[in-house]
């Protein structure tokens, strides 16, 4: 079986693939600090849960936007699974997609792999639109080229931020309000930042097409683009599983 370990700024993404599709999926909160065998007892508890074990592991990918969580996955991989893991960003791993911006090599490995995972089940050109810790827009070539794209802040980070900063405004449940004018403080928060969301992705993407004149198919992925659907304008296909099918994509040109 092949696992794949994403490591993003605020959740740690590991997936299973049995030979034919996604076994499972679990997330753990980002901390640089855990150790590898804190990851393995963790680890090993879930695997047991699904009747499997560290031996069940064949293959490993592991992609991370936090290098100072490298050494300790890639030592969970090689110390408890016996597993020599593919990394993407690493010189000798093939990627699939060529990368046309002025420096490659500052692009974040989890946008690259979504893009791998995008071009190999949709037609190019593309628009991904990843939510997550930041909200990224990349964009795509019909050749299966990253072309660049925009970073903005995650509503996340948004709704995190108007907290910190206000004393008077609580946290809240990011979701789509019942109208546009808030009635109190916690609608009107929502309204804000759900419906400025929309506003952001959708008024971005046709700036994009706009200045670039390509017919692009718009895609929305990452942890709370599903929030989205059915609101925005301008994505045309929710897809959660770009990011892992890319990483399946690495291990197979690698493999």
């Amino acid at each position: 079986m092949l696992l794949v370990i994403d490591t993003g700024n605020t959740n740690t993404l590991f997936a299973i693939h049995d030979g034919d599709n996604w076994a499972v999926e679990w997330r753990i909160a980002t901390d640089p600090t855990r150790t590898a065998d804190e990851y393995a007892v963790w680890f090993h508890q879930l695997l047991q849960m699904q009747n499997l074990s560290f031996d069940s592991i064949s293959d490993c990918v592991i992609s991370t936007v936090v290098p100072q969580s490298l050494f300790n996955m890639r030592n969970l991989v090689r110390r408890h699974l016996k597993v020599d893991p593919i990394i993407v960003g690493e010189s000798d791993v093939k990627l699939g997609i060529g990368v046309r911006i002025d420096n490659p090599e500052q692009v974040g490995a989890d946008r690259l792999v979504t893009t791998l995972g995008a071009v190999t089940r949709y037609d190019g050109p593309l628009i991904i639109i990843d939510s997550g810790t930041a909200t990224t827009f990349d964009v795509v070539s019909a050749d299966r080229c990253f072309e660049g794209g925009i970073i903005a802040p995650g509503i996340n980070l948004s709704v995190k931020a108007l907290h910190e900063a206000a004393a008077q405004l609580p946290r809240i449940e990011i979701r789509k309000p019942e109208r546009i004018v808030g009635k109190n403080t916690v609608e009107a928060m929502q309204a804000g930042i759900f419906w400025g969301y929309i506003g952001l992705i959708d008024g971005l993407v046709e700036k994009i097409k706009e200045e670039d004149g390509r017919d692009f198919t718009v895609i929305g992925t990452g942890g709370v683009a599903s929030l989205f659907e059915g609101a925005s304008a301008t994505i045309q296909h929710y897809d959660s599983q770009l990011t892992i099918d890319g990483l399946y994509e690495i291990w197979r040109l690698n493999k």
